[in-house]
Parts: C-alpha cells; sequence; structure tokens
C-alpha cells in the first residue's frame, strides 16, 4: 500500500508546482480571515476622521499635521499615509526608525499606533500606544485626510 506523503517527494514537478500554489493560496485565505476576526480590516473602514481628529490632539503635542515643511519634537504627519518610515527631510530620526523600512499603510500605522516601541524597538516616541482599536481607526482615518 502507497505511503500518501511519500508520494509527493517522488510527484512530477507540474503536482509540487500545483501543491505549492495550493498550500499559497490556504496560507493566504487563513491570513486574511485572521485580520478579520481580529477587526483590523473592518476597523480601518470604520474610522471616523472626526473623532480621530480629536483623538489626535494628545499626538499634536509632538506632531504637525500641515503642509509645512516643519517638524516639531516629532515629524509632521502632512501625507503620513503610504510614505515610508524615517524620512520625512529635516527630521532625526532614530536609527531604528531609519532602519525599519515600512511604508505607513493602515496596517502598518495600527501596529505603531497600538504599542510603538513593540513595534520598533528604539524608535524616540515616547508614547505607550492607542488601546482601543476603535481610536487607532479613528486616528488613521484622520491621518488618511492629511493630504
Amino acid at each position: 500500500m502507497p505511503v500518501p506523503h511519500l508520494r509527493l517527494v517522488a510527484a512530477s514537478k507540474e503536482t509540487n508546482d500545483f501543491m505549492t500554489r495550493h498550500i499559497l493560496s490556504i496560507t493566504t485565505s487563513i491570513t486574511i480571515a485572521a485580520l478579520a476576526l481580529t477587526g483590523a480590516t473592518a476597523a480601518h473602514a470604520a474610522g471616523d476622521p472626526a473623532k480621530g481628529k480629536a483623538t489626535f490632539a494628545q499626538c499634536a503635542a509632538c506632531h504637525k499635521t500641515d503642509a509645512s515643511p516643519a517638524n516639531t519634537i516629532g515629524p509632521n504627519l502632512w501625507k503620513v499615509v503610504g510614505r515610508k518610515a524615517g524620512t520625512r527631510p529635516g527630521y532625526a530620526y532614530s536609527p531604528a526608525m531609519k532602519a525599519d523600512g515600512r511604508t505607513w499603510t493602515e496596517a502598518a500605522l495600527d501596529l505603531y499606533l497600538a504599542a510603538p516601541a513593540k513595534a520598533v524597538p528604539g524608535n524616540k516616541m515616547p508614547f505607550a500606544g492607542l488601546k482601543a482599536p476603535a481610536d487607532r481607526a479613528n486616528v488613521i482615518a484622520y491621518l488618511r485626510t492629511l493630504k
């Protein structure tokens, strides 16, 4: 009687390619389902920019949000959504943020705003984070308007 798991070893290249594509498809589906279950996707879609601006008031002590080239204690967040981390001209980023390499997508912002020190260890922002997913979604919705 053939052993099923040993058949894959001797299978043709076409069969192996087929199996690889399906395993990747299943992995992608599981990842999407996990995001949906955590509410990350829904939270971004449901963000309220007006509420986000109100929540952002605590961030305004360090961050500007206008089209000026000026930075303050923290970098100016004008057009931050879609920008590569650590690249705002004229701001002295930490080596950790410069090296991070992420682009500020909504998902990346959500992760960072939840726990900045955990998301980018060694960054300069002395902020514990926004624990409520709704607050993060609202702030991200507000940041999306800054363009």
